[in-house]
């Protein structure tokens, strides 16, 4: 660390060394809008991500465990596969989504 502090250049802190810092200048509003798939795409990762970390300490002991265990790891992966299905079957997994027809009305020719 003191050799960073020591190579790193002295800029003030102020407004005026902004575009310094970063290296672009900031224009318009800090306010923008996301789009809600970043955040639909973050939840499945970490659902996803929490059961590879839920698996492993029982992977690394399932020898010691016995078939009760087995049992009940499969109800939990098939319990998210469930999950998996559905996020696929809604679309949920593909990122750009296009616009479906509307349905037919009934009895219209």
């Amino acid at each position: 660390m003191l050799a960073s502090r020591a190579g790193s250049p002295r800029v003030p802190l102020g407004g005026e060394a902004l575009h310094l810092r970063v290296r672009e200048v900031p224009y318009g509003s800090s306010w923008v809008q996301f789009n809600i798939r970043f955040y639909v795409v973050a939840l499945i990762f970490i659902i996803f991500d929490v059961e590879v970390a839920l698996l492993y300490p029982w992977a690394v002991v399932f020898q010691r465990l016995g078939f009760l265990a087995f049992v009940e790891a499969f109800i939990f992966i098939v319990i998210l596969l469930a999950g998996l299905a559905y996020l696929w079957k809604e679309g949920d997994l593909e990122w750009v989504r296009t616009l479906q027809d509307a349905p037919a009305k009934k009895g219209a020719k």
